[in-house]
């Protein structure tokens, strides 16, 4: 009897497998493979992802009716119905076509929790990566201007791109990084976004205040860069190799990333480099000093559990920027160079810059070094129904200016920025259909100079604490959002002191009060600023392809440090900056209406807003009381800070045609506007309406791109597209005048045109995929209203007529991706 017991129980996992079945197929888009997609048994928690080849299979299924979906970002979901039978494998493949619309992506910025895309009522744009590899340019931002529309960049050269989001900069536009607010000196112009742009794999952006999440400087809006996590199978090294070269600058940018997943875990590594010289135009040929040379490294990990997910990464950034000054032969109109101190430099007569020296892939021995350095960690506990999530980041910022041609090794300006960031907040579990979230986030900051001559800004110490509630409901067709804020910022530094330098004849910080020759830049300072932000907004789903939203916010933003506290000479930007004490926080009242629709054979998106600013602050020329410019530095403009009511309006228009019926072809079309109006009367009425206009609004700008994408393969060739683009740029003749601090720009239009093609070996393995573009295809003459070389002048007069720098010139890239 015993032996018959044996018998029977080493038979049993032999009939239990004869009575399973099994389900595989492939899934394509076309005739391609579709890698990494998502296939689940609806209400069963089994599922798998396809290879690299696109093939999938589910082992052990018991038998019985199934349904299948098949899922993978960028393209329509697609169900089947199956039926599993005993000891039979099933045959199920699918075709999934490229979703244009993005209604239904999730997004994670400016949302307590991840919200589809059309449940938001705020305005958010996303950009993919594979957007960002078509749209090749000098950094990260320059992709974004291209893709987003409302979005733009004061930009001081090719690799310095400061956002701007519906006319609104600086630091009232928050840059993420993962989700943790970038700390690094962002007052300033001459420096852009320390961040790697080869590692990132989706940017999102928010028009419009997003202080309810993040509190002060969201004022305009958020963009936040998502670093790319690829796909992959478990135990199995991937990665990729990309290099970028263009032909203006000489730029060569070569970055190389790795990924490896193991017992649900998750790795990424890379490195980048990235080199250029001189970039050139028509009028200016090559213009001196706007080379600069960049390296990034970066590490995450990542590990998704049943319990929730903890995520921990680091950064490296480090870029040597050149500064450019402008000056030049008044006659030839031929670059120079400063070779003596401010004290015995003469702007007018400096010798000439060596030709070699334009395409040298040396710095020059005035430039800028930007190192910032981050680590950081997210975290999530699920608790029942709710979530608790916990980020934290450190973050240190090391900027120095050389600018002392007889010293080359001594820093101008040496500042070092510590930031400790951090987010809390609990979502708690859905009540009545209620789903909620109460958050607490904010940041201590220390800024310290170094080894210095020049101190804009003082030392000082920064405590940002904010709270928040945030609720959302859905009834029915109507998804309604808001919540509230309040936010407290303390800042105060103590009396700061310079003095005589006996070491190099300069000027230094001195320590100790009374000592001989010293004076006090910048008093002891210490304000508390506080203030209430919150939303309201609505979602109303006509149909799945039609939506209606609208949305009423109060932004909040304290003054940032120059504003209040600078008092001396930034060597990078050229400018003497003077603060105020006496600024109150600003805060803004903005609407926002759009219509979204995503038909069959169209995307039409309409978005206005209308946005008004109490104690709006801004930088303008200083003169003295016969109107003529204050010089405190020879050869640097001095800025005052102001303060006035602003109003700001536009819109935003989108008309993408994608016929179903010529799917090859697709037509893309954006219209941006932005009106920005002073409010300050009396200083209009004084100036005879030279300061009706804010400064630094950008120009209308429409876009227009027809793009070919052939539906078949060509042997090793596949997704060949071909692409031409028309932008146009409005003249901006509604600028801040007064003093000349701005001038009217004219418009122009660009040409660019663009290809790509991926590479398929014979087991429909991606060998590369190569994007060959060219902007600005006839070498058009151009300055934009926001690029700050246009005011590097010296002169009043030019032989040629033209007067300060212009934009970058005819620029011919290729990039190339080997992933692997």
């Amino acid at each position: 009897m015993k032996t018959l017991y044996l018998f029977f129980i080493a038979l049993m996992p032999a009939v239990t497998l004869a009575q399973e079945g099994s389900l595989k197929g492939r899934l394509t888009t076309g005739s391609e493979p579709l890698a990494y997609v998502t296939i689940a048994l609806s209400g069963t928690g089994i599922g798998t992802t396809t290879n690299d080849k696109g093939y999938y299979e589910l082992k052990k299924l018991l038998p019985g009716n199934y349904e299948v979906s098949f899922s993978a970002i960028g393209y329509l979901p697609e169900k089947a119905k199956v039926i599993i039978r005993i000891g039979q494998v099933t045959l199920l493949n699918g075709n999934l076509k490229e979703n244009n619309s993005k209604l239904n992506e999730v997004v994670v910025t400016g949302v307590s929790r991840a919200t589809e895309l059309r449940s938001n009522p705020v305005p958010i744009a996303v950009m993919t990566r594979k957007e960002m590899n078509e749209n090749v340019n000098n950094n990260i931002i320059d992709a974004i201007v291209k893709g987003v529309p409302g979005v733009s960049a004061v930009t001081t050269g090719p690799n310095i791109s400061k956002p701007f989001i519906r006319g609104l900069g600086y630091n009232r536009v928050l840059t993420l990084f993962d989700g943790i607010r970038q700390e690094g000196q962002q007052w300033g112009d001459e420096h852009g976004i320390e961040v790697d742009q080869y590692g990132i794999g989706r940017a999102e952006v928010v028009k419009g205040p997003a202080s309810l999440t993040y509190g002060s400087d969201a004022l305009a809006g958020v963009i936040n860069l998502i670093p790319a996590f690829p796909a992959g199978g478990d135990s199995v090294l991937h990665g990729d190799i990309i290099t970028d070269v263009h032909s203006n600058n000489g730029m060569i940018g070569t970055s190389v990333g790795l990924s490896y997943r193991q017992n649900g875990w998750k790795y990424v590594l890379r490195g980048t480099a990235k080199a250029a010289y001189d970039y050139t135009n028509k009028i200016d040929g090559p213009v001196y000093n706007t080379g600069f040379r960049e390296y990034n490294l970066s590490a995450m990990a990542r590990a998704d559990k049943k319990w929730g997910y903890t995520q921990i990464g680091a950064t490296l950034y480090d870029n040597q920027q050149e500064i450019p000054d402008g000056s030049r032969d008044s006659l030839t109109r031929k670059f120079t160079r400063q070779v003596s101190e401010s004290v015995t430099d003469d702007i007018k007569n400096r010798p000439l810059v060596n030709t070699g020296d334009f395409k040298s892939y040396t710095i020059s021995p005035l430039h800028q070094h930007i190192q910032h350095y981050r680590l950081y960690t997210h975290n999530e506990i699920k608790l029942g129904n709710g979530s608790l999530n916990a980020s934290l980041g450190l973050q240190q910022s090391i900027r120095r200016e050389y600018n002392h041609p007889t010293l080359p090794e001594q820093a101008g300006l040496y500042v070092v920025l510590n930031t400790f960031n951090y987010d809390l907040k609990y979502n708690l579990p859905a009540i009545g259909g209620v789903e909620s979230t109460i958050g607490l986030n904010g940041m201590y900051q220390a800024n310290r100079s170094k080894a210095a001559t020049d101190f804009p800004i003082p030392d000082y110490d920064l405590l940002d604490a904010g709270a928040f509630f945030f609720a959302k409901k859905t009834f029915g067709k109507l998804d309604l959002s808001g919540g509230l804020r309040y936010d407290n910022r303390h800042i105060n530094w103590s009396d700061f002191y310079v003095g005589p330098n006996p070491g190099n004849g300069f000027e230094q910080h001195i320590q100790l009060a009374g000592t001989a020759g010293s004076r006090l830049q910048f008093p002891a300072f210490e304000h508390v600023y506080e203030g209430f932000s919150g939303s309201l907004g609505l979602t109303y789903n006509i149909s799945e392809r039609l939506l209606l939203k609208a949305n009423i916010a109060r932004g909040y933003r304290a003054p940032n440090i120059t504003e209040t506290g600078s008092n001396g000479l930034d060597p990078g930007a050229h400018i003497v900056y003077l603060g105020n004490r006496g600024f109150n926080p600003e805060f803004s009242l903005q609407e926002d209406i759009g219509i979204i629709s995503y038909l069959k054979d169209a995307d039409l998106i309409a978005e206005l807003f209308n946005n008004n600013i109490d104690n709006y602050i801004y930088q303008a020329k200083l003169t003295d009381a016969n109107g003529n410019p204050v010089v405190i530095v020879p050869g640097n403009s001095t800025y005052q800070y102001q303060q006035s009511k602003a109003w700001l309006y536009g819109a935003e228009l989108t008309v993408n045609l994608h016929p179903r019926g010529l799917k090859w072809l697709a037509f893309n079309n954006s219209l941006a506007y932005v009106a920005g109006i002073n409010q300050n009367e009396q200083l209009i009425n004084e100036s005879k309406g030279a300061a009706k206009y804010l400064p630094f609004i950008p120009p209308l700008h429409t876009r227009s791109e027809l793009k070919v994408t052939l539906q078949r393969r060509y042997g090793c060739l596949s997704k060949i597209y071909l692409k031409t683009e028309i932008e146009a740029y409005a003249a901006q003749n509604n600028f801040y005048a007064l003093d000349d601090t701005e001038t009217a720009t004219p418009g122009y239009t660009l040409f660019n045109v663009g290809a790509g093609v991926t590479l398929k070996n014979k087991k429909e393995l991606t060998v590369a995929e190569l994007f060959l573009q060219a902007d600005n295809l006839f070498d058009i003459a151009y300055q934009s209203n926001l690029n700050r070389l246009k005011y590097f002048e010296y002169y009043n007069a030019s032989p040629n007529g033209h007067l300060g720098i212009y934009n970058m010139g005819r620029n011919i890239s290729f990039k190339a991706v080997f992933p692997f």
